[in-house]
């Protein structure tokens, strides 16, 4: 009898130490509790953050001063541009670039492409995509990590360089005044919300015919059918793209020369397009320390067009980047660029700084995470894109702050701009696609292996700039 009582207080001992470690039991919510001494700076300090917001509280005054604006190495341009409540900074920051060259090609210093001309494409292509991704997979189990990926993306308003390359290169361009932005444009995410339902009821058609026996041709068709509705939505939402148009520039309000008529592919290859492939002749350059350098990826399904690319770049140490990007603005040719935008941006000033604020000094503890762990654990990603235009060198030829063109209007940021520090540079910058002439021999030879292919689920896609 004794031996089972001694055995029995034994195994409830254990419990009760398993219990201790794994829940809050009131000893373990007794030691929390015990280690906070509330101080009167620690009440102060709850008083102020009880009634503001903690980025207001934690500024740091120190680091405060007006940011130098100087950039001894800078694309000049005009005009911002607003994607205003949407996720299409992608696009604008796509476009931004062209847009760049189109006006040296017009001789205007005022003029915009259509984003929404372009975004209805994207839309039905991704739709598209989508749709006949259902049809690839329709032999795999509903609840494979696949298909369950599909049916919760499957579609979005963000995106990639590689899907503005693919979507110029298939639809051409129009200039802003032939398709105007529309509400639905300016704030996507009310119409996007049920295009993403239908699609999904859609997607679960397909796989019920499958099911019944359906042949892939009979899918496809099916697929069609449905493609129409896409279409439809699409157009009361954004409304009908041209196929063609009569238009010429102006200069301060006056037309220069007789109106002419264009096809958009007519009008991208004219006014910006050259001797360039948007795909074949960029490369992305990424800086991903989770993953090992010197080594190209691609991300499946992170693509707008089935028939396009999937994003592809080649992964590189931050300072072996640098160098192809200097030389690309030397040149006077801007790039698509990529970052966590949201860390440490002082909205009011448009500086991008790891000192703007105190975060640990104001809640008493430290964020120690590398670049490398954040993105791990889904801490930080690529989020926003926009276009890189200026860089500042020192003596040595070393940079010390980098501009960029926003595309949240004129009176964001520093009148539609942003400077970032080089030290935020190399700790929330994701991405910038150069020029191939730009890159070194180096990386031109890495760009000869077979690419890595990682899911769609990885998170680099999630990072996807909006």
């Amino acid at each position: 009898m004794m031996k089972k009582i001694l055995l029995c207080t034994l195994a409830l001992a254990f419990f009760v130490s398993v219990q201790a470690q794994t829940d809050i039991t009131p000893d373990v919510l007794k030691a929390l509790a015990g280690s906070y001494t509330a101080t009167p700076a620690d009440k102060a300090l709850r008083n102020a953050l009880n009634n503001n917001s903690i980025a207001l509280m934690a500024v740091n005054q120190e680091n405060a001063q007006s940011p130098d604006t100087y950039f001894n190495v800078e694309v000049k341009n005009t005009g911002i541009s607003d994607q205003q409540h949407s996720g299409r900074c992608w696009l604008f920051t796509g476009t931004n670039v062209l847009r760049n060259r189109a006006m040296k090609k017009l001789g205007v210093e005022d003029f915009f492409f259509s984003q929404v001309y372009l975004f209805f494409y994207d839309q039905l292509e991704k739709s598209n995509l989508f749709l006949q991704s259902i049809i690839d997979t329709r032999k795999e189990a509903i609840d494979s990590q696949t298909v369950t990926w599909l049916f919760q993306h499957p579609l979005s308003d963000g995106g990639t360089y590689t899907g503005v390359a693919d979507l110029v290169t298939k639809y051409g361009l129009v200039p802003k005044d032939v398709m105007p932005e529309t509400y639905n444009s300016n704030s996507t995410s009310e119409f996007n919300g049920h295009l993403k339902r239908k699609l999904r009821e859609f997607g679960i058609q397909l796989r019920e015919k499958g099911e019944a026996g359906a042949s892939e041709k009979d899918l496809q068709q099916m697929k069609v059918e449905q493609l129409k509705t896409v279409y439809r939505m699409l157009v009361m939402a954004y409304g009908v793209p041209p196929t063609s148009f009569a238009w010429t520039p102006k200069k301060d309000g006056k037309p220069l020369g007789e109106a002419k008529t264009y096809t958009p592919q007519e009008f991208y290859r004219e006014v910006c397009r050259g001797d360039e492939d948007l795909y074949a002749d960029y490369v992305m350059l990424m800086n991903d320390p989770s993953r090992p350098y010197n080594q190209v990826y691609e991300i499946e399904y992170d693509r707008h067009v089935y028939e396009g690319h999937n994003w592809k770049y080649v992964n590189l140490d931050i300072e072996e980047l640098k160098p192809m990007v200097i030389a690309s603005l030397k040149d006077s040719a801007q790039m698509y660029f990529s970052c966590d935008v949201g860390k440490f941006l002082n909205r009011t000033t448009g500086m991008l700084d790891l000192k703007n604020y105190d975060y640990q000094s104001l809640l008493g503890t430290t964020f120690g995470m590398t670049k490398r762990q954040r993105i791990q654990s889904f801490d930080s990603g690529s989020t926003h894109a926009m276009t890189l235009m200026a860089v500042d060198l020192d003596h040595d030829g070393k940079p010390t702050k980098w501009k960029v063109e926003n595309s949240w209007g004129a009176e964001s940021g520093m009148k539609g701009y942003l400077i970032m520090t080089d030290e935020w540079f190399n700790e929330y910058m994701f991405r910038v696609v150069v020029n191939r002439k730009y890159c070194t021999a180096r990386v031109l030879d890495l760009l000869k292996q077979k690419a890595v292919k990682l899911p769609a689920w990885d998170p680099m896609f999630l990072g996807e700039e909006n």
